[in-house]
């Protein structure tokens, strides 16, 4: 099964949203925009900007983490 790392963003919060998944991503984002708790819940407006595919859970947790670590909006 492959691994997805992607990335979101909501024009309402104006802010991404990095993640990882071993699901399918569209189900995914529907969950993102769920009404739920936490971050992402309760707009229902992200989109997808970004996605890369990997063959491993260790890859995919590994890229998530370098992607996070940028802190930078530009780098995004």
């Amino acid at each position: 099964m492959p691994f997805s790392v992607y990335i979101l963003y909501s024009v309402k919060k104006n802010k991404y949203y990095i993640g990882f998944t071993g699901d399918d991503i569209e189900e995914r984002l529907r969950k993102h925009n769920s009404h739920h708790g936490g971050f992402t819940g309760g707009l229902g407006d992200w989109t997808i900007v970004y996605i890369e595919l990997f063959t491993t859970k260790a890859e995919a947790k590994k890229r998530e983490a370098q992607i996070k670590n940028w802190k930078s909006r530009k780098m995004i």
